[in-house]
């Protein structure tokens, strides 16, 4: 998905080849991650679509169907994969992932420690954010969740920065080895506050630390197990309101389509009938399926020793 190195940067205007990982587009909430094979085909209410049609052209292409159907061929970045990735565990979704990035001040270069894997969607996002010189450690005690994130990461191309551990963080904390090397630490538990003194000495200082939890009585008890070692802590729930943008008949909102007549006529001074014009406008309105509470997000900065 990502190339890493700093000679093989992301481009969109790279060739699909044989093997790749793409993004077959069919709209907005229909989406599908599929490995590129010549001799195989996808299949959809669309039609019959041939990889060997897809090899050669650029990411962004409009492919069509045995039928004249269509699907956009998309490259593979964290935000498109965060919307296709097989669910293990209930995951974060853009909003919440791009706030994490920001108030971790997580660049190119950082080193990243996650505990609670899961379906590493925002481990995904980690890599792109700390390459090409960075890494992520990210630990989950689940062998077969972690053994499984590995074959994503592979998949997607950000492996070469990304570590992923089998350890139960919340029982027996972060490694030794790592201590005093994180530029941040996010922790992903049922019970985080059991893990706020290990990752204080994860962490270098003046970095920060982010915990995720769906309840609000989770967060209390963070909050004071962080007052310890931690200053500035403060939590947040990020609310996405999306919008639908569509296309209106100007004729249609006096009353219902089914009851006016599809095309409308007017009698000229010369007699003859004309179709009359029916202009149309632009209106956007507030999806009716708005994602709710996902959690709540805590951060705190580590206090400086005096």
């Amino acid at each position: 998905m990502l190339a890493l190195e700093t000679s093989k940067k992301l481009s969109f205007s790279k060739l699909i080849a044989d093997g790749d990982l793409v993004i077959v587009y069919e709209r907005h909430d229909t989406m599908k991650a599929v490995n590129v094979c010549k001799g195989s085909v996808f299949q959809n209410r669309f039609g019959v679509f041939k990889h060997s049609d897809w090899i050669g052209k650029p990411f962004g292409s409009k492919v069509y169907s045995n039928k004249s159907g269509y699907v956009y061929l998309l490259a593979p970045s964290p935000e498109l994969w965060t919307l296709v990735l097989s669910h293990r565990t209930q995951i974060l979704y853009i909003a919440d992932i791009s706030f994490v990035i920001m108030y971790l001040e997580i660049v190119p270069g950082c080193l990243v420690l996650e505990s609670g894997t899961g379906s590493g969607s925002l481990t995904t996002s980690l890599a792109r954010a700390v390459a090409p010189t960075g890494h992520v450690y990210t630990f989950d005690f689940h062998e077969q969740r972690a053994s499984s994130a590995r074959e994503d990461f592979e998949r997607t191309g950000v492996s070469s920065v990304v570590t992923v551990g089998v350890r139960d963080v919340q029982g027996k904390g972060f490694p030794d080895e790592l201590c005093g090397m994180a530029d941040a630490v996010f922790l992903d538990l049922p019970q985080p506050w059991l893990v706020v003194v290990s990752a204080a000495k994860m962490l270098k200082p003046d970095a920060t630390l982010c915990s995720f939890s769906p309840c609000i009585e989770q967060v209390q008890r963070s909050c004071e197990a962080l007052r310890t070692n931690f200053t500035d802590i403060r939590t947040f729930e990020v609310l996405l309101r999306t919008y639908d943008v569509r296309e209106v008949k100007n004729d249609s909102m006096r009353g219902s389509p089914s009851q006016q007549p599809p095309c409308k006529r007017r009698q000229t001074s010369e007699g003859s009938n004309k179709p009359e014009s029916i202009s149309s406008t632009i209106m956007a309105r507030p999806s009716a399926e708005a994602k709710g509470h996902t959690g709540y997000l805590t951060f705190a900065r580590l206090k400086c020793s005096e």
